[in-house]
């Protein structure tokens, strides 16, 4: 957990001197993605970034390892974003893996491997450190006027919920989180012959569903929904599609999809749409893409779970998390002395961040 320091080689083409620079990779069970930024005021400014689909979790469900292809896959895409660090002169980097190093059997051999291979150290993080850098990352969304926040993050290999207080004197606090042991590609490989008809949908929809009970016993959010004051936000690939069909965009963009409030009427509309075209539609469609398709319906199931789990009126879309989190608390670790604020500043990008 030790923020690593990236030595740049002498023969580097390029240079680039700002006063300092962060780094944020996040190796996932589907992609690996990687933010690279520098202080702006209370925030911070993307000045690079790199996603690719890698599957890291291809087949790990069945054999309980990481298979050699998909470490394959991820070391190269490890290898492009150190190719990229290697451009910016000082960059403090902290690198992270979640749940399908977590769960691999010869992760130890993989990360010795990236070690050797790429030169990078990655940590692996707890599912509440997880949800804390996605909380801290939504903070400049958060509606101060609400008591509660539900906050969940759909993810390749697991879905993180969190339970956040936001009525506190000491700004949002996180109260509650799990971890669900299924994601878009969990689902996508259980149900790959039924993935895209209507049974095979509501099974993946149930099986979501069913692992939500434990968390509303807990925190008793059909209650707190009851009584009023809670916002829920997703943030996730399939979230942000959601946004970008139902504001039916003719390409992904970020800055009108950050932020965005889908109601209910809305998201339903949205997930019918997703449902209706197909594989071939969803490949054709220019929010999901040909490498996204397998995972959009097992996505959208897990949304619906959640919705119809909680009757949610409206969901805020956060096209932020993970990376954006690590990349404010690297800068709050360099700038102890300075007052934190409860509020979170806004992100702000120089380059586009592929969706």
């Amino acid at each position: 957990m030790i923020p690593q320091a990236v030595p740049v080689p002498h023969t580097s083409r390029r240079r680039h001197r700002p006063a300092a620079v962060f780094a944020a990779l996040d190796l996932g069970t589907n992609n690996c993605r990687l933010l690279v930024a520098h202080p702006a005021g209370a925030g911070f400014r993307v000045v690079d970034s790199f996603s690719r689909i890698v599957r890291l979790g291809e087949g790990l469900q069945g054999s309980g390892v990481l298979a050699e292809a998909a470490m394959d896959r991820a070391i190269e895409a490890l290898q492009a974003c150190r190719d990229r660090l290697d451009r910016w002169t000082g960059c403090t980097i902290r690198a992270v893996a979640t749940q399908a190093c977590r769960q691999a059997r010869n992760c130890p051999a993989f990360l010795e491997r990236v070690r050797d291979e790429v030169g990078l150290r990655l940590d692996i993080i707890a599912p509440q450190e997880e949800a804390r850098l996605a909380v801290q990352s939504c903070g400049p969304l958060l509606d101060r006027g609400c008591r509660r926040a539900l906050l969940f993050d759909i993810g390749g290999g697991s879905t993180e919920l969190a339970w956040v207080r936001l009525d506190g004197p000491g700004g949002p606090e996180l109260i509650g989180y799990d971890s669900l042991p299924l994601g878009v590609v969990t689902l996508s490989e259980r149900h790959a012959a039924t993935a895209f008809t209507a049974g095979g949908y509501v099974a993946m929809v149930a099986e979501t569903h069913a692992l939500l009970h434990e968390f509303e016993r807990a925190h008793h959010i059909t209650d707190e929904l009851r009584r009023g004051g809670v916002q829920a936000i997703g943030t996730s690939g399939t979230v942000t599609t959601l946004a970008g069909v139902a504001m039916k965009l003719a390409r992904y963009r970020r800055p009108l999809v950050d932020g965005t409030i889908l109601d209910a009427a809305t998201a339903a509309d949205a997930l019918a749409q997703l449902r209706a075209m197909g594989a071939a539609g969803l490949r054709a469609h220019p929010c999901v893409g040909p490498e996204r398709t397998p995972f959009v319906l097992p996505g959208c199931a897990i949304f619906d779970a959640i919705r119809t789990r909680w009757p949610l009126p409206q969901v805020t879309v956060a096209d932020r998390g993970l990376r954006e989190g690590i990349l404010l608390q690297l800068m709050r670790q360099r700038r102890p002395d300075e007052p934190r604020s409860p509020h979170p500043a806004p992100v702000h990008r120089t380059t586009p961040v592929p969706a």
